[in-house]
């Protein structure tokens, strides 16, 4: 069905739109479920609600957390969800996504040890709670601009992206490059464990270097072709990471499942069947992961940069979508629900549910009540509306007024390499965003 802007007044209507669409994503009035705690690798987790890792592009040059950083993570501090899921945090200088990423380093570490600290003295202030909190470890690949200008390192040209216009050979990662960043995953564990996170994420989606990898049929090579190859990259840094984890620190990965492109230019898809999802490769990666030590994976799907409709649905953006925002939210929640299936004793958080807005917390609960997963991760809403859990649980719904609108300008902010967050609700993001409008 065609796109149309959200609209919904009442859960009623969402059924009836879902229906009438004949998609399918869980639902339940049971918001209290996402009050419970759970253990998690030896953590207590306090509530079923994670801040999904949302990137400011407002570090120092050297990496480290700035003023707009501290300011975002005291606000998720005080919101009272579980988990927080620190945004992306590079590895390599090259592969920094804006000069703003955070970089951690040990010149850096005392400033993320620091930032660490103030999130739980901020949690346990006002919630007598202390969230688990993971660090994101990334390398941008072909979205990298260290400098503030594209200097991509990709893992094979892909023509649906680049058109007639392919990068050149010599920005393709070698193999042993990619043998030197397996390693570097273990030494930035021993930073993130020093600096006090709970558990690091060996990040593997939308697009970045390991992510590609997955799909890079066409790459030759040890790290390109067959399944074994394309996965090398990711099982030998998750392997490093978890030999050098102490206790029961985590070792785990925002992962992206399907990334809505056909074969072979895409993971998650079957050759000659187009965009059409199909987990079978992915669940046979995380069942790999899994022999490694894998407790815990943050589900994702898409590509940000390039179809954002898959993983972000959206009233306004820089294209109109091919199909129904709902449609969108389905694919996801279909997905996630497959990999449950298949392994019932991981666990698993699931992503995407801002669109619905004050509904989310129904999606939320929904997905929690029917196995779906464990957790509920709320990314561009922690922007918007950093207070929502709070709400959730003190007055049992979400306020619509606060809610995020899904207008997508805290994306333009952070693919400008300025500070992201919301500029519809927070003022201080409207001004960044007038900058840019003068800029422009």
């Amino acid at each position: 069905m065609k796109h149309e802007k959200f609209h919904y007044k009442s859960l009623e209507e969402v059924r009836e739109k879902e229906a009438e669409l004949g998609v399918e994503f869980p639902l339940s009035e049971n918001v209290a479920i996402l009050k419970e705690p759970f253990t998690l690798a030896g953590h207590r987790v306090a509530n079923r609600i994670a801040i999904q890792p949302m990137e400011g592009s407002d570090s120092t040059v050297e990496g480290r957390p700035g003023e707009y950083t501290k300011k975002r993570y005291e606000r998720f501090a005080k919101s009272g969800a579980g988990l927080i899921w620190l945004e992306a945090v590079a590895i390599a200088q090259e592969g920094r996504a804006t000069p703003g990423q955070l970089y951690i380093t040990p010149k850096t570490l005392d400033s993320f040890k620091a930032l660490v600290e103030e999130i739980r003295e901020t949690a346990w202030k006002e919630h007598h709670n202390q969230p688990v909190i993971i660090m994101q470890a990334t390398h941008s690949g072909r979205y990298s601009k260290p400098h503030g200008y594209p200097e991509p390192i990709i893992a094979y040209n892909n023509p649906l992206f680049e058109k007639d216009s392919p990068i050149p050979q010599e920005n393709i990662i070698t193999d042993e490059r990619l043998r030197e960043l397996e390693e570097q995953y273990g030494l930035v564990t021993r930073m993130a464990q020093e600096a006090g996170f709970d558990g690091i994420d060996i990040k593997c989606c939308h697009r970045y270097l390991n992510c590609e990898l997955l799909s890079a049929y066409t790459r030759p090579g040890v790290y390109g072709g067959s399944f074994e190859n394309r996965t090398r990259f990711f099982r030998n840094a998750f392997a490093n990471a978890k030999s050098v984890a102490e206790g029961n620190f985590i070792v785990t990965s925002r992962m992206n499942i399907y990334d809505g492109f056909p074969y072979p230019y895409g993971f998650g898809v079957a050759e000659g069947k187009g965009t059409e999802p199909d987990m079978t490769e992915p669940i046979q990666l995380i069942g790999k992961l899994r022999e490694l030590g894998m407790e815990l994976v943050d589900i994702t799907i898409g590509n940000p940069y390039v179809n954002p409709h898959v993983n972000r649905p959206y009233d306004m953006g820089g294209y109109e979508p091919p199909e129904h925002p709902f449609e969108g939210v389905a694919r996801m929640y279909q997905c996630t629900k497959q990999i449950a299936e298949a392994y019932p004793d991981l666990a698993i958080i699931s992503s995407g549910p801002s669109y619905l807005r004050q509904f989310s917390p129904n999606l939320a609960a929904g997905a929690v009540e029917q196995g779906y997963c464990t957790m509920v991760g709320f990314g561009r809403e922690s922007f918007a509306y950093p207070e929502f859990v709070q709400d959730l649980f003190e007055k049992g719904s979400m306020d619509p007024a606060k809610c995020c609108i899904t207008c997508g300008k805290c994306a333009e902010l952070l693919r400008a390499s300025m500070p992201a967050g919301c500029v519809i609700r927070n003022p201080e993001y409207t001004k960044v965003y007038q900058e840019l409008q003068k800029k422009r």
